[in-house]
């Protein structure tokens, strides 16, 4: 009888436990949501606090995970390295990839004529983040998540001197031909593209930290991730810049990035490239600039002269990457063709290269077929370039592959970045060198 008793008292006082629970589970979550959404949190303390616990398993996968740069699926398991024809003409590729074998980033410069590779820079990643100042917000993880084991080298530009330019949502860096620090630019948290003005300067997409606002306008109150246009010499001066914030509130297109329904987003722009005007023509003026904003799922075609938004191209792509001009009049655009489903984000079928035509007011499909032939289905990042004499360059970033098709829209070569463990890691917006200006500085 005295046992009944107890078990009863124990079965008690579990109930209550558990009810308790509950009742601190609904105000644990309460605090979490206020600390996200409130614009001034009446229990900073705890609300922030409870973010913190609340953020414990992802920034423990952050700290103990290396294998952010292999690709999760591992596709094509008969290719690795280049397979298929070389190039008839002089042409280079600078390839940016993850070496799964050597754990860091490195950059080749690859003969497409031969497919031999001329050239490798192999830079001191740790070295060169050991001069950053993670006093700064935005570098303050640095350490942990751009150290060498994890730091992809992004879409590096060749200058004269035989030196890159690169990031990788980190300072600017500059590195001379023997892979040694030449100088970085930590105004901004860098990320994306790198694209060359008729000026020989650089645009490349930026972060600014932190975000500055009119209190009437209320994003995410939580990591509110702001974008910049930032022009940069290419000595590492800023040149320009221009909050994409600042730019749509100024041009009455606030109500984009501010949306009526309850959504918690800290990346509602999300830059990738900023392609610069080289020559005037009907449509736009040199010195314009026509950026890709995947957040939003809009090209824009900006005039910085006089703050300015052109021309804005909705329904053209979905969350995509990379824009080029092609002629006076024509613009590509590598549509990812992704959306965020109930199990993550997936493509809808393949990415395609879409061409808007300025003159006509319309768009159409590049090389469609062959991009399903082969399965191309990069989720995020990737990028094309489509040449004068209409062959088509693709990188799929997350798959760790890129392809050549002839103008016929034949494929002429395709590579995987697979290591000698048998694992494919990713690629980080590589180049095809090719007009004058470029083959000039390879063969210096």
């Amino acid at each position: 009888m005295d046992l009944l008793k107890k078990i009863k008292i124990e079965l008690w006082v579990l109930c209550l436990a558990g009810v308790l629970l509950f009742i601190g589970l609904v105000g644990f979550g309460s605090l979490v949501r206020h600390e996200i959404l409130a614009p001034v949190s009446r229990l900073p303390i705890l609300s922030s606090a409870a973010l913190f616990i609340a953020e414990i398993p992802a920034n423990l996968k952050k700290i103990i995970s290396v294998s952010d740069l292999q690709s999760t699926e591992q596709r094509f398991p008969n290719i690795s390295g280049f397979q298929g024809n070389p190039l008839a003409e002089e042409t280079y590729l600078l390839l940016s990839k993850y070496d799964g074998d050597a754990q860091r980033s490195v950059v080749e410069l690859v003969d497409l004529r031969s497919f031999e590779v001329k050239k490798t820079w192999r830079p001191d990643i740790d070295q060169i983040n050991r001069l950053v100042d993670t006093s700064l917000p935005e570098f303050k993880n640095l350490h942990r998540d751009k150290y060498a084991r994890r730091y992809s080298i992004r879409h590096p530009f060749l200058t004269e001197d035989g030196g890159l330019i690169f990031q990788d949502d980190s300072p600017l860096v500059k590195i001379d031909k023997n892979s040694q620090l030449v100088w970085q630019n930590q105004v901004d948290l860098f990320h994306h593209s790198a694209e060359q003005d008729h000026e020989g300067n650089l645009w490349v997409p930026s972060s600014i930290y932190p975000y500055q606002i009119d209190k009437k306008y209320v994003g995410s109150k939580y990591g509110y991730k702001d974008d910049a246009i930032t022009k940069i010499s290419l000595d590492g001066e800023i040149l320009f810049q221009k909050s994409i914030t600042q730019l749509f509130i100024e041009n009455n297109l606030q109500y984009m990035l501010f949306p009526v329904i309850d959504v918690i987003s800290k990346d509602h722009i999300h830059l990738n490239d900023i392609q610069p005007v080289l020559t005037d023509g009907p449509h736009w003026k040199r010195g314009d600039v026509f950026l890709s904003l995947r957040g939003l799922s809009m090209i824009i075609l900006y005039r910085p002269s006089t703050n300015t938004i052109i021309w804005k191209g909705l329904g053209l792509s979905e969350a995509q990457h990379d824009v080029d001009i092609l002629d006076d009049h024509r613009i590509s655009i590598f549509n990812n063709n992704s959306y965020l489903g109930y199990n993550g984000r997936k493509v809808d079928g393949n990415n395609e290269v879409v061409i808007y035509d300025f003159n006509t007011d319309s768009s159409s499909k590049y090389f469609d077929e062959s991009l399903k032939k082969y399965d191309v289905r990069t989720i995020n990042q990737g990028l094309n370039q489509i040449f004068d004499n209409g062959n088509l360059f693709i990188e799929e970033q997350n798959y760790g592959r890129l392809l050549y098709f002839n103008k016929d829209t034949s494929l002429q070569w395709q590579y995987v970045n697979r290591a000698d463990n048998g694992n494919v890691y990713f690629l980080s917006w590589s180049r095809i060198l090719n007009n004058p200006k470029d083959i000039k500085k390879v063969r210096k």
